[in-house]
């Protein structure tokens, strides 16, 4: 050995595995006390961080609330729209209703006059035999209803009995009304002597332009005599 060379101190196996293990990677004493520290943000952070939190509760309570909003508009259309769908429902019912009122109504309308008129028929079809409902019947044409009846059926029971052959031997008066001349019923059929509804129809006539109605021709009767009208 050389005199005046230094030996450098050897190094040993543990020593190059902490330098490995330092050094290696980069990682110094100081970093390593550094990363023990705790992690501290900035009041500035702080700060931020706050607002954002508090900006974000905002943003949740205002979506909440249009939420709820658009749901509260939801159900008020639909509500609408059922309201309405109803009443156009109620409105079918209600025509549909008086349209079938109307209808029964109609029909039972057309069924009492096919009634009075098929009466009507009968009636003036049995004349000769009973001529006083052929008369009530034919007493329709004028206006004139049951008040006027009893009225009609005393002056003509007082005239001819009803009888359609009945003829006054002095004044030659002739029929149920007791026309005077008989011809003058010929204004409604010249079968006048024969049958009662051209009597009864001349009859109704008369009375009608000559005294307005039954009852007023019958009063006028009564108020005379002889009796005549």
């Amino acid at each position: 050995m050389a005199l005046g060379v230094a030996r450098r101190p050897a190094v040993t196996a543990g020593m190059a595995l902490a330098l490995v293990g330092t050094g290696a990677v980069g990682v110094s004493a100081n970093d390593a006390v550094a990363d023990s520290e705790p992690f501290t943000l900035s009041s500035a952070a702080r700060n931020q961080a706050t607002l954002s939190a508090r900006e974000s509760a905002t943003d949740s309570a205002r979506i909440s609330r249009d939420r709820a909003g658009v749901n509260t508009q939801r159900a008020a259309l639909n509500a609408q729209a059922q309201a309405a769908a109803k009443a156009k429902e109620d409105a079918a019912a209600k025509a549909a209703k008086a349209k079938a009122e109307a209808l029964a109504k109609a029909r039972a309308a057309a069924a009492q006059k096919a009634a009075r008129e098929k009466a009507r028929a009968s009636a003036i079809a049995n004349a000769q035999q009973d001529p006083r409902s052929a008369a009530r019947a034919l007493m329709a044409d004028h206006g004139w209803g049951d008040s006027q009846w009893n009225c009609l059926n005393l002056l003509w029971e007082g005239e001819s009995s009803w009888d359609y052959t009945a003829e006054n031997s002095s004044s030659g008066a002739y029929g149920i009304p007791q026309s005077l001349p008989a011809s003058k019923m010929a204004k409604f059929g010249a079968d006048y002597r024969t049958n009662p509804i051209t009597q009864i129809t001349w009859g109704l006539w008369y009375i009608d332009q000559s005294y307005g109605s039954p009852c007023n021709a019958w009063d006028f009767w009564n108020g005379r005599y002889p009796h005549w009208y």
